[in-house]
């Protein structure tokens, strides 16, 4: 049973924790990044709306037990502006960096939407240093092809209504990734999200951004049969910028994939569901990391 000492003791490890917190030099900008905690190592990866900061339901959840490592990508405040914009073919090469600049073994890998173009590649060219890996409302660069459901109509009606949806979203300035139910039911949930958003792309191109990571999914589907990691995809059920059915299509492709669907959930499940996020990743880590230690 848990009890107030638990909740006294739980608290005075985290009031413990340090964080360290520095800049990775790489081509033509600075990588913002900060370790807190200490043992198996987690790399969060933020999306298109989100820095380092995005992660501050998760670290406090994991860093009693784990090294968790958070980071703006390049161009996300406080890591450097690039003129002209991010190139998200950049990313995977930043990551690794990072974990070789922080001596990492193996990692956990936490990717969100954008962040799926990081980890995913990471993740293809070094499965050696990958315990697991969330994909969290993505499929990073993999082509989204129709020959990936058996429902086609399905995929088609999805479309039509989120962008019906996000049409209506940016009218009543209610930010897509987080949602019509984030901004209706917890409001101050909402206004960080945005705030967040807003501190980390001041100077971003954000549109210029989306259409370069478009361009770059061309990446064949099958080529998800070589992720023989631990792999957890994570959706939200009233999703409008990932198509959460397009996560059993892909996990099916896969030889250790699962996925959990999130009910009453947007884009955002960490942020808006954390605690059902928090929970979904430290079991499949506890899980996998048993697997594959």
């Amino acid at each position: 049973m848990f009890t107030d000492r638990d909740s006294v003791a739980s608290s005075s490890r985290m009031s413990a924790l340090q964080t360290k917190r520095g800049y990775l030099e790489r081509p033509g900008c600075r990588l913002y990044y900060e370790v807190t905690g200490a043992g198996p190592a987690i790399v969060f990866a933020h999306g298109l709306g989100g820095n380092h900061l995005s992660w501050w339901q998760q670290v406090p959840r994991f860093a009693d037990r784990y090294a968790c490592i958070t980071f703006a990508h390049r161009g996300f405040a406080p890591s450097g502006e690039i003129p002209g914009g991010p190139d998200p073919a950049d990313y995977a090469g930043d990551l690794a960096a990072l974990i070789d600049h922080l001596a990492l073994d193996r990692v956990f890998l936490v990717a969100q939407s954008m962040g799926g173009w990081t980890c995913l590649e990471y993740a293809l060219a070094h499965p050696e240093r990958v315990r697991a890996l969330v994909l969290a409302s993505t499929a990073g660069a993999i082509a989204r092809r129709a020959t990936l459901l058996r429902d086609q109509p399905a995929l088609d009606a999805w479309i039509a209504r989120a962008a019906a949806a996000r049409t209506r979203m940016q009218r009543d300035g209610v930010h897509p990734a987080a949602g019509a139910r984030m901004a209706r039911e917890q409001r101050a949930l909402h206004f960080l999200y945005r705030s967040i958003d807003a501190m980390a792309g001041a100077k971003l191109d954000k549109e210029g951004l989306r259409a370069r990571m478009i361009s770059l999914q061309t990446r064949p589907p099958d080529d998800l049969a070589r992720v023989g990691i631990p792999t957890l995809f994570i959706t939200g059920e009233e999703d409008v910028v990932f198509p959460p059915m397009l996560a059993p299509a892909l996990a099916a492709l896969m030889p250790n994939a699962r996925v959990e669907q999130v009910a009453a959930a947007g884009h955002s499940v960490y942020f808006e569901r954390s605690d059902v996020f928090n929970q979904f990743v430290d079991d499949f880590f506890t899980t996998a990391g048993a697997e594959r230690s």
